[in-house]
């Protein structure tokens, strides 16, 4: 199994982290509703990567598969004036995931992320494990200390 690991998922095991692995069929990218009806978890457990920019760089956003990011909270949240979306096409150059596998974890580059405060209101909370049709579910709290992350206020 070694060989099918992600980055995202290396970087867990390298901090013993525990977390579970959950595998969907999937050919190409589903939006996380769909995810977590395929995973067997409610909506609002599931979580998607966003990747945005802004004047000082790239940010990583952790929010809820069905909710939408409120690029004006999500500036604040990272000390900058205004963040728009990464377009998709410079996706895989700035993170080294392509949509719909991008996870918070295992980056080119380690970005400031920030996860939606949402996340605490759960035990486990499921985000991508690096590749389409692969999730990992983990503790946010440990998703946080893996990633660096903060919590804060990010949907609309």
């Amino acid at each position: 199994m070694a060989e099918n690991k992600t980055n995202a998922m290396r970087l867990l095991e390298k901090g013993k982290i525990p977390y579970t692995v959950h595998t969907y069929e999937a050919a190409q990218a589903v939006d996380g509703v769909t995810v977590a009806g395929k995973i067997g978890r409610p909506p609002e457990q599931v979580f998607k990567t966003l990747v945005t920019k802004g004047r000082n760089g790239c940010y990583v956003f952790v929010i809820p598969a069905a909710a939408e990011l409120d690029l004006k909270k999500a500036a604040r949240a990272v000390g900058e004036k205004a963040v728009e979306m990464l377009p998709v096409k410079e996706l895989l150059k700035t993170t080294g995931y392509i949509r719909g596998g991008c996870s918070p974890l295992g980056m080119k580059k380690a970005y400031p992320t920030v996860i939606d405060s949402h996340a605490r209101e759960w035990e486990t909370i499921v985000v991508s494990a690096g590749r389409i049709g692969w999730q990992m579910e983990l503790s946010p709290e440990r998703l946080r200390e893996a990633s660096g992350a903060s919590f804060g206020d990010l949907i609309l």
